[in-house]
């Protein structure tokens, strides 16, 4: 099947829900307190993109939690990254850290917001620590399993080639390696993104995490449903740009050879 054909069928698919949707919300079998229809949510978009919300414009809610996300996503991916090949490589360092790791990524990033705002106050920095661990913790995991997988006849090989351990890293492991990370940098930037809401609680004034939570407040279902479609809009942009940047820098990915 051609992607053309795929996409297709996505795009058929999209366009079914959205009728259904509308649907239900005309015929009645979805109260509009509960779930605005498709039709009125378009009506309340010129109001939110010319007047903003809260005084603050829609542009800057998006740009401010853009910000506070990818300075944190790039982070977290250049320091886990390293860390979780030599993990990989290393048993004993493996060892040392990965109880840390294995506790602290399945807990709820929102049940540490006390200690943070605690720690860090109730500025940015709290804020970038919350989304940095969540996406830095689950990169660290992916990458010492992306290390850990790599044939040890591919190093021996390198070995006995002379080449050094710098050279086996930048020449061996991090080529091998590389799929499994586009992978992981994937899941953990959901990850992250996910944390955004949780971080935007922390004295927020700005930002769709925010704006989702203060509409919230005050029924405003429309701006809630919009900022959620912002939201995976945005997401979904951005791991679109992953996948696309997987298939130039790793064209070998997923080929039999």
């Amino acid at each position: 099947m051609t992607k053309l054909y795929l996409r297709s069928i996505s795009l058929f698919a999209v366009v079914v829900v959205i009728a259904v949707w509308q649907l239900s919300s005309g015929m009645g079998w979805i109260a509009s307190s509960l779930l605005l229809s498709p039709s009125e949510l378009v009506k309340s978009v010129p109001d939110l993109v010319s007047n903003g919300y809260r005084l603050v414009p829609l542009y800057e809610h998006i740009w401010v939690s853009c910000a506070r996300a990818f300075s944190a996503f790039l982070m977290a991916i250049v320091l886990g990254v390293p860390l979780g090949l030599i993990m990989g490589r290393s048993p004993v360092l493996n060892a040392i850290l990965d109880p840390f790791v294995q506790f602290l990524r399945p807990i709820p990033k929102i049940a540490l917001i006390p200690l943070v705002v605690l720690w860090l106050g109730i500025g940015e920095g709290s804020k970038f620590f919350l989304i940095f661990i969540a996406t830095f913790l689950s990169v660290v995991v992916g990458a010492a399993a992306a290390s850990r997988d790599i044939p040890e006849d591919l190093l021996r090989a390198a070995r006995n080639l002379g080449a050094s351990p710098v050279q086996i890293i930048v020449r061996v492991i991090l080529p091998y390696s590389l799929p499994a990370l586009f992978t992981t940098a994937r899941l953990s930037i959901g990850i992250g993104w996910t944390s955004l809401v949780a971080a935007e609680m922390v004295a927020a004034t700005s930002g769709l995490g925010w704006m989702i939570l203060n509409a919230g407040n005050y029924l405003r279902t429309d701006v809630v449903i919009l900022g959620i479609i912002i939201l995976g809009g945005i997401g979904y942009l951005l791991d679109f740009l992953l996948i696309k940047l997987q298939a130039r820098w790793v064209p070998w990915a997923g080929k039999d050879f």
